[in-house]
């Protein structure tokens, strides 16, 4: 069975995976207690079906894991019906597609500024100086986070989110209970100087929005801050990462980049997400007896979606372990389906869309260098460093 830890399967973990898939339905994983579906049929199953849940089990010792339990059990991601409907209703009101698409002449402008400082380097690393700083500064704009605190963002956001493996280390838990109280505290500040003085931002319309006379209380609210300010630029790092490592070792998909970047950008980024998924599992509770795939999951066995798995699929897209990205249809489920389709979806696309053809067709000439950086991690999947030169 696979072994989600070990350094050669998070290096590459498709041959695993393919592996899985033959079974043709979930196969049970006697470590971890809990069925895996690799299907693109059943792992969208999984993320769709109404008698699976999101249940957050509280971590113990209870009172060295509150902050962090509490972000989770407020939080949209670890919620369901009823109160997740409310939640997600009371931030769509605030985290509309209108807002969204209104970024775009910021996030052009941002990227501008990033181009010109690679210019003025020549030799740049694609994750640290530009497919993380973009996002970071979109969301923390749109929320209003203090320009000279940007920086902890993805610290605290790496830390939280190591949490999410299949067996995270003593440090790693420590360092994210921590960032989850650090994290929760600064929100917390935040919110009160909002309430105070409310403003155009997100923090504070989320502050005084209301749907059917209900509004966020404070737990929910930083919550659900943390979990945009997360979401908002996991998704489009990791995308963005994963997928210019995949075309570069595809010289034919390198060239299309070069040759017209915003004529094949939208399905390139789909194909982005699609080949090299930046979210890989995603786990799910039976909250009554129910079936996937042929396979009775009984109340209270988890299930896991395996999303990079699913984009793989034999039965769903030609020639899977190929890059294309002119591919058309791309039915991938790279960023979930379903309730807990991830809510920082839209503007990573949004920024994508922007961001890629800006690079390539700023810098028609780059090319990587050197062995980039992999994170040592499965479930959410991207990389430390590329190093990327433009000539």
């Amino acid at each position: 069975m696979l072994d989600f830890k070990d350094p050669d399967f998070i290096t590459n973990p498709y041959p695993g995976l393919a592996e899985l898939r033959t079974h043709g339905k979930p196969v049970w994983h006697e470590e971890l207690g809990l069925f895996l579906a690799a299907k693109h049929r059943d792992a969208n199953d999984v993320l769709r079906n109404k008698s699976l849940g999101r249940i957050y089990r509280p971590r113990v010792p209870e009172d060295e894991w509150f902050d962090f339990n509490w972000l989770h059990s407020d939080s949209i991601l670890d919620s369901e019906p009823p109160k997740h409907t409310r939640l997600r209703s009371l931030v769509a009101k605030a985290f509309n597609r209108g807002r969204i698409d209104a970024l775009a002449p910021q996030i052009q402008t941002l990227t501008q500024e990033l181009l010109d400082q690679i210019a003025l380097k020549k030799d740049f690393d694609v994750i640290a100086d530009y497919a993380e700083p973009l996002p970071v500064k979109v969301i923390a704009a749109l929320l209003n986070f203090p320009v000279e605190d940007e920086y902890l963002l993805r610290p605290w956001s790496q830390a939280i989110v190591k949490m999410y493996e299949v067996d995270p280390t003593q440090e790693n838990q420590a360092g994210a209970r921590r960032a989850a109280s650090e994290f929760a505290t600064y929100v917390h500040d935040l919110m009160v100087a909002r309430k105070k003085n409310p403003g155009t931002d997100l923090i504070s319309e989320l502050a005084i929005v209301e749907e059917a006379g209900e509004k966020l209380n404070a737990h929910e609210l930083i919550a659900t801050c943390i979990l945009l300010l997360n979401a908002g630029h996991e998704a489009s790092v990791n995308g963005f990462g994963n997928g210019i490592v995949a075309a570069f070792k595809e010289e034919s998909q390198w060239e299309l980049l070069k040759k017209d970047p915003y004529a094949i950008s939208t399905t390139a980024i789909e194909e982005f997400l699609r080949f090299d998924a930046p979210l890989h599992f995603f786990d799910r509770t039976a909250t009554e007896d129910t079936e996937i795939g042929g396979v009775k999951i009984s109340k209270g066995q988890k299930i896991v979606s395996l999303l990079g798995s699913a984009n793989r699929d034999e039965d769903v897209f030609e020639n899977p372990n190929t890059m294309n990205l002119l591919r058309d249809p791309n039915p991938h489920i790279g960023f979930g389906a379903g309730i807990h389709f991830c809510l920082g979806g839209p503007l990573a696309r949004l920024e994508m869309n922007i961001s890629l053809p800006a690079l390539f067709s700023r810098f028609p000439n780059m090319s990587l260098v050197g062995e980039p950086t992999r994170r040592p991690t499965f479930s959410l999947r991207g990389y430390e460093k590329i190093p990327a030169t433009i000539n």
